[in-house]
């Protein structure tokens, strides 16, 4: 089992290697591949949108064959756009651990929804299309589920450790205000997203009061 095993991560290295353009190619991760292809691809997906043309171009940009996105991406533009969001939180995740925390959670969340947004700023138009592209209806529950992970990804970041009904509650409140917030964002012209940010403290403070109105009717 184990020589097979073996035999078949070799090949699929081999594989990557092949749709490389370069000797380095197997020494790449295939969430190397990946990363170099979305950040090669985001300043076009803002004019032409998040089509396969769009990766191709891209990753030949990046040095691979255009294949390579058939490889790395196998459920085509749905993947990218998986990737993308997976990205922008493994980003978020990059400045915080830069940042300094503030001690109240509630200050957490509101920083960490502050810079994935940050993150995105300069691929704005092309987060605009990414939310379009999942909010048709046959793809709502899938953005649905992005969404719940960022917020996941959020809520373990600010030290939440809760496996019971709290941990469902706070990231479905976290998923709306994150949804919200976004699409305030994507329309705001004020300076420095000012009017962003404090469209955020109002959500977070609403949702927190909401959290603990379901809180005492759990107890109740």
């Amino acid at each position: 089992m184990a020589v097979t095993l073996g035999f078949a991560g070799q090949k699929s290295s081999l594989f990557l290697a092949f749709l490389g353009g370069y000797s380095g190619a197997m020494a790449t991760s295939n969430e190397q591949i990946k990363e170099k292809i979305i950040k090669a691809a985001l300043p076009s997906v803002a004019f032409d949108g998040w089509i396969m043309d769009v990766l191709m171009n891209a990753a030949v940009e990046s040095g691979f064959k255009k294949e390579m996105v058939h490889s790395v991406f196998p459920d085509g533009v749905k993947d990218a756009l998986r990737y993308f969001s997976y990205w922008a939180d493994q980003e978020m995740l990059k400045v915080l651990a830069k940042e300094e925390t503030p001690p109240r959670t509630r200050d957490k969340i509101a920083l960490a929804v502050k810079v994935r947004m940050k993150v995105l700023t300069p691929y704005k138009e092309a987060e605009r299309l990414a939310i379009a592209y999942w909010v048709r209806p046959m793809r709502k529950f899938e953005g649905a589920k992005l969404v719940w992970k960022t917020a996941d990804v959020i809520w373990h970041w600010a030290g939440d450790t809760s496996t019971d009904y709290n941990r469902y509650t706070k990231r479905v409140l976290l998923s709306g205000v994150i949804t919200s917030t976004a699409l305030y964002w994507l329309s705001d012209s004020s300076l420095g997203a000012k009017d962003s940010w404090a469209f955020l403290d109002r959500r977070i403070d609403n949702v927190l009061n909401i959290g603990k109105i379901v809180g005492k009717l759990k107890t109740a």
